[in-house]
């Protein structure tokens, strides 16, 4: 069964080949097949498909679309959680185990049935993996050495999770729509397990999968993943097994375009069904023209760039506060991001408890002349600032290079590709990087802790927030806060707290926040039922139909 399987996936039919010549020859434009997807997208980002290990906004769209979970958001009302693999769900009175009911006569893409076990297993693997997103799970008390007492299967169809906290429980259900979340085949990741030796920094004598897992594939989704090519294409077919609403194409496939220009013009010649990192100009040029149509949803992403606090100019409080009077915001707004996203300044999106709309910055290079000279750089220095090569990232940054030099700040633009700017930044190794941050789950806390939480500030560190990425050791009052709203269960007085850690944060962190994105698409007429999700893990692709 399970080599027949492997064959299966790694053989691609005649129709999704032919689509692969398309994507290796971009001047060659043919009309898109029937029964398959084809989407334009900047997928750069991906550095492995592992849920247990992918911290990507792109791979979070691959995952939602290819991996079921207990519990998703429901795309209508994202502050409702409704059940996935979960038929119903229980708490217990005092507000700290939680016992999953599973939907009769689950079996994953492979054909092996899912019980309570797979889900079990899933989540000792993301803690024991104890990758960038385990955090998520690990909050709740989970450690290596009690996941197992912790998150454990009662019977084949009953899963019983036990916190350590008697948090607000939307928040607990939040956490489980991430994609960390993700339930995977215990059976085929453990037959493709890598045997380890135990050592001081990795203590468990497997890889749980993960060497395969970055390119393989072990879920119970809509979609199964039948390849994935850096920084050219993820290729998907649809799941027969999945219990579910099955999809209405046999295939999808993201075709890896980073420019704007060329997913209009492939867009316009049939050669894509979707366009989906269009700018201004190329969204207003495809509007009115026969054939195509767009759509925009806003989006729980804001873009930033941030200081890193081990650079000793960056670390001076006066140079932080310069560095957000050195933003024409209004520019940006106006040209940049226009029909694209809206100036926002606070690291909670609109729309989720508590976020606030607060400006307080606009363009003052005087004003930012004057903190400069008190930090003692009259004269300005010199900085550079690693940026994905992506519009409106790049136009952001160059914008930036500008008002920076109006106050004698010199700064070097370092280009690349979402991998490579995305991994120097987990390293630390940046001065200054601007990028984009979509909540993990639509709760609060998934941007508070990542923005205002740091309690390991060693290159060692286990938690691997936004704050320990740029090396802040947070001011613990700010944390306390953030911390002591997730106990808070009325909505109204948690809201104030995060109101007001939001105008603290703003003020003393190295985080200059820019705007909050609104996505976009151009597409094809011909396809029925395309939209956009509130998140990026809500870009559903199943419902989607053609002509």
């Amino acid at each position: 069964m399970m080599n027949s399987f492997n064959r299966r996936i790694r053989i691609l039919s005649a129709g999704a080949a032919l689509a692969l010549i398309t994507l290796a020859a971009p001047n060659a434009f043919a009309a898109t097949p029937a029964d398959t997807l084809v989407e334009g997208f900047a997928i750069d980002d991906i550095i492995t498909i592992d849920p247990g290990e992918a911290f990507e906004l792109s791979t979070a769209e691959v995952t939602a679309n290819s991996y079921s979970k207990l519990v998703g958001l429901d795309p209508a009302d994202t502050s409702k959680v409704v059940g996935d693999l979960a038929e119903s769900w229980t708490i217990s009175d005092d507000g700290m185990t939680y016992t999953f009911k599973l939907k009769p006569d689950l079996k994953f893409a492979s054909g092996n049935p899912l019980t309570a076990e797979d889900v079990a297993f899933s989540f000792e693997r993301a803690v024991k993996l104890d990758k960038s997103p385990a955090f998520l799970l690990t909050q709740f008390g989970l450690t290596g050495d009690n996941v197992t007492e912790k998150a454990k299967a009662t019977d084949a169809t009953t899963f019983t999770f036990t916190v350590d906290k008697a948090y607000a429980p939307s928040f607990v259900l939040n956490v489980l729509t991430a994609t960390v979340a993700s339930v995977v085949d215990k059976k085929m990741v453990m037959e493709h397990a890598k045997a380890m030796t135990p050592s001081a920094e990795y203590k468990y004598d497997t890889d749980f999968g993960n060497e395969w897992m970055k390119t393989g594939y072990a879920g119970s989704g809509p979609f199964k993943v039948l390849a994935w090519r850096a920084n050219e294409a993820v290729i998907m077919e649809a799941n027969p097994n999945y219990y579910g609403e099955k999809p209405k194409l046999k295939r999808v496939i993201y075709r890896h375009m980073k420019e704007s220009s060329g997913q209009r013009l492939a867009l316009e010649n049939g050669d894509i069904d979707v366009a989906r990192n269009l700018e201004p100009n190329d969204l207003t040029a495809i509007e009115g023209k026969e054939g195509l149509s767009s759509t925009s949803a806003p989006k729980g992403t804001i873009y930033y760039f941030s200081l890193n606090q081990k650079n000793k100019n960056l670390a001076k409080p006066e140079v932080i506060e310069a560095m957000k009077y050195l933003v024409d915001y209004d520019a940006i707004g106006a040209t940049l991001i226009k029909g694209i996203g809206e100036i926002h300044q606070t690291f909670l999106p609109k729309g989720q408890l508590g976020a606030s709309d607060e400006k307080p910055y606009k363009l003052d290079v005087a004003k930012a002349k004057e903190l400069l000279e008190k930090a003692g750089l009259k004269d300005g220095f010199t900085v550079t600032m690693d940026v994905r090569n992506t519009q409106p990232v790049t136009g952001i940054a160059e914008s930036v290079q500008q008002t920076l030099a109006q106050a004698g700040i010199k700064l070097e633009i370092i280009p690349g590709d979402g991998k490579q700017t995305l991994t120097k930044f987990r390293a630390r190794t940046h001065d200054i990087y601007i990028g984009q941050w979509g909540s993990d789950y639509f709760d609060p806390n998934s941007n508070a802790e990542t923005f205002t939480v740091n309690p390991d500030n060693s290159d060692e560190g286990k938690n691997k927030t936004l704050a320990w990425r740029n090396a802040w050791d947070v001011p613990k009052e700010l944390s306390d806060a953030g911390k002591g709203a997730l106990l808070e269960k009325d909505a109204a007085k948690r809201a104030a707290i995060y109101e007001d850690l939001q105008k603290k944060v703003a003020a003393v962190s190295p985080f200059v926040i820019i705007f909050q994105q609104t996505e976009v698409a151009g597409y094809s007429s011909k396809l029925k039922n395309y939209k956009l999700g509130p998140s990026f893990d809500t870009n559903f692709v199943y419902t989607v139909s053609k002509d």
